[in-house]
């Protein structure tokens, strides 16, 4: 089908729906109407919900279902959340009379979970103590309003949270004109290398939930100032570079230059690394920039150093905590061309169902995930953390990685058949999108679907498992997106034969380390996943020595990664296995790394030869997730990957496993452009069969790669050095109009 046919033909799809459900009965809604009116467009409604209400009444009242769509139509404006909208089974539609609540064409619809501050609130500060603590190039720009005389008594609280701990709504938030700004910290570019660690604090990792803080030096005399300051919290990386954590400061003493937490870190402290740094936040001594602002709880002001112009300004502090959107066990309902924003917490939340879709959607400025599809967790035995058992509940996030890593088929009920599509979805706290569905299990299809979305700037509050999109159950769909500017992960994958294609992934994995593009690991029957046709760059930089670009990680099998262009991506493999089997690499391009193209480790007879009884031996997490999560010996599994069904059989020696000798991994076909490095293997019995490839320090015929166009012109080298490779589809990657 040719390209312009082919585009066009979801657009039709899309017409029709609309045709379809104009046929059937429209209501209006307006910020200027009453809930007393009719609901005509004459006479709109005031709010969503008596709109809603109105069709389930009417339905009822003229039995009409199948034969009828419903669309709400809502006029410009902004529409206050004071709770979630519900959409549950009595909305829901048919695939040719969905339920559509949409936006007027042409006209601007803003779902909000905040408050409008207005510009007359703020004064300047005339507080004597205020004025102390400000830094002295701040006096004269902060300004301050008094929340509580607007109604806000709610500021929610600063808490930890981080790798392996519970995602969390955010306290109150402050946005300009649609951007959000920053609580005042130190510094205000980059951040603070940690210094000697004095004493590390307990390790909750390892099980000792003594909750012993730890206490470190630090290496900029601005510490100093802070002294007296009471709820100031550090945030980074504070051992391991993929592991954040934000935690509060208990005390620092600046004759001995130090720093103790308040509470322990899950690794306990470490540093050294160039990414052992962080950033002091909640400082009102540091409110020292245009954009800046500090809240002081207690006595309910809210401080700014203004951006811009203050009369032109649309000032709002975020106030809710639940999901804007909740649709649960609801079929053929759209959400289409609305803006979702400034909430505490989820954007947009849907269990079960089928079908629903989110379409033409802006989703940002939210303090956890934009959508998410199906329950997450609620940790229920603190003060375990990382890996344990919760309990699965609804419009939550909360230990859902922890729960998952625990429970790998556990289906969170995320319904089938839905499509998040054309969406921009940004400045969001704890990750873009989180995609279940299909049943692990089982290995039966969810076809959720995530299409032509730009994901980014996701990971403002947490870093670890925050990815663009995380994806989890069997058999869904991540295709034609484009996402960037993420610290660790773009894309995290839990289960199987999900589709990954047709994306532009770029600048992800810049400040942290042991971190990548696309990400999955520790599970072999994990299998199935293809990452096809995409175009990852600039991800991971050169000083961190260990970021990688496709990363199959702690024995990943079963991966096929073909026709896909890489340029500069990573310093420790653009694809990278950690003890895998059957990884294959094939028919892509690989472009001017940072480390080499393939890296391969045997990793039980490298960094993890003492400990591969945690993983194989009677209560091995291999072990546990291949004999009793699924069983790799009798079907489904048996039948669908019959390479898997030895890999707990002893070898030999009696004492190792198959599992601990990668194979059937290849590497062919490929072209390598300007790599100091192409191949490497690490460790004993590291296996990887190396067909025909490509290497050259030379443009291989590009049509124009100062322009980040790398298709292959008619006469290259390439096809006549490897007659087998196919063209890459490059010009079709990433969103489409």
């Amino acid at each position: 089908m040719p390209p312009l046919l082919r585009r066009a033909v979801p657009l039709a799809f899309i017409l029709l729906g609309l045709t379809l459900a104009a046929s059937g009965a429209e209501y209006f809604v307006s910020p200027t109407g009453r809930d007393t009116n009719t609901g005509t467009r004459q006479s709109p409604f005031l709010t969503l919900e008596r709109a809603r209400d109105e069709v389930r009444a009417q339905r009822t009242l003229r039995k009409i279902f199948a034969a009828e769509g419903h669309t709400i139509w809502l006029r410009g404006g902004t529409y206050p959340l004071a709770r979630t909208f519900e959409l549950g089974p009595r909305d829901a539609g048919v695939p040719a009379a969905p339920l559509v609540i949409s936006a007027c064409e042409g006209e601007t619809v803003r779902l909000t979970g905040g408050l409008p501050v207005p510009v007359a609130a703020f004064q300047p500060v005339r507080a004597t103590a205020v004025l102390a603590r400000l830094p002295a190039e701040s006096r004269g720009h902060v300004l301050v309003a008094d929340l509580r005389a607007l109604g806000v008594t709610d500021f929610g609280k600063h808490r930890q949270f981080g790798h392996g701990l519970p995602v969390i709504p955010s306290p109150m938030e402050l946005l300009w004109n649609d951007t959000a700004l920053t609580l005042a910290r130190y510094p205000n570019e980059g951040a603070i290398l940690m210094g000697e660690v004095i004493d590390p604090g307990s390790m909750p990792r390892n099980g000792d939930y003594s909750n012993r803080p730890g206490r470190f030096k630090y290496t900029d005399p601005r510490h100093a100032r802070w002294a007296r300051a009471a709820d100031v919290w550090l945030q980074g990386y504070f051992h391991h570079g993929y592991a954040d954590d934000k935690i509060r400061v208990a005390a620092i003493d600046p004759t001995k230059q130090e720093i103790t937490l308040a509470s322990p870190h899950l690794y306990a402290l470490g540093s050294g690394e160039n990414f052992n740094a962080y950033v002091a936040l909640n400082l009102l001594e540091e409110l020292d920039q245009p954009g800046e602002w500090y809240v002081d709880a207690t006595a309910g002001q809210l401080y700014l150093w203004p951006p811009g112009d203050l009369g032109a300004a649309r000032i709002v502090a975020t106030i809710l905590e639940e999901p804007l959107i909740a649709l649960e066990n609801t079929t053929d309902c759209q959400l289409r061309n609305l803006i979702i924003e400034d909430g505490r917490g989820l954007g947009v939340y849907i269990e079960g169902g089928a079908r629903n879709r989110v379409t033409g959607c802006t989703i940002r400025n939210l303090g956890t995930v934009g959508v998410m599809l199906g329950q997450g967790a609620r940790q229920d035995n603190p003060p375990a953390v990382d890996d344990y058992l919760g309990t699965a509940v609804s419009r939550d996030v909360g230990s859902f990685h922890a729960h998952l890593y625990r429970n790998t088929t556990w289906e969170r009920n995320a319904g089938r058949d839905h499509r998040i599509e054309h969406c921009d979805i940004y400045n969001t706290g704890s990750g873009g999108i989180i995609l279940g569905g299909g049943s692990k299990k089982n290995l039966t299809p969810g076809n959720n679907t995530v299409s032509d979305c730009r994901i980014h700037e996701f990971s403002r509050r947490n870093k670890s498992g925050a990815a663009g999109v995380v994806v989890d159950g069997c058999g869904n769909h991540v295709t034609h997106c484009e996402i960037f500017d993420g610290d660790l992960q773009a894309i995290i994958v839990h289960g199987n034969e999900h589709l990954f294609d047709f994306n532009r992934i770029h600048h992800v994995a810049r400040n942290s380390n042991d971190a990548s593009a696309w990400y999955l690991g520790r599970d072999p029957s994990d299998q199935g996943n293809v990452v096809r046709a995409n175009f990852f760059s600039d991800v991971g930089r050169p000083d961190r020595k260990w970021t990688m670009g496709v990363y199959c990680d702690d024995a990943t099998c079963g991966v096929l990664i073909e026709q896909n262009v890489f340029l500069r991506v990573a310093s420790y493999g653009s694809v990278y296995s950690n003890g895998g089997h059957d990884i294959t690499v094939r028919n892509n391009i690989f472009i001017g790394g940072y480390g080499p193209a393939f890296l391969l480790k045997s990793m039980w007879y490298d960094f993890a030869i003492d400990s591969y009884t945690y993983y194989f031996g009677p209560k091995g997490i291999y072990t546990k997730r291949l004999t009793q999560a699924v069983d790799i010996r009798t079907p489904p599994y048996s039948t669908r990957y019959p390479g898997l069904r030895d890999w707990l059989d002893l070898l030999p020696d009696g004492q190792t496993y198959v599992g601990m000798r990668p194979r059937r991994n290849t590497f062919s076909e490929n072209v390598l452009v300007k790599f100091e490095e192409t191949f490497r293997l690490v460790g004993q019995h590291a296996q990887c069969d190396y067909g025909d490839n490509y290497l050259t320090n030379a443009d291989p015929g590009f049509v124009n790669a100062a322009a980040l166009d790398f298709r292959l012109q008619d006469d290259s080298p390439v096809f006549k050095a490897l007659p087998k490779f196919s063209r890459i589809p490059f010009g079709e990657i990433g969103p489409r109009p």
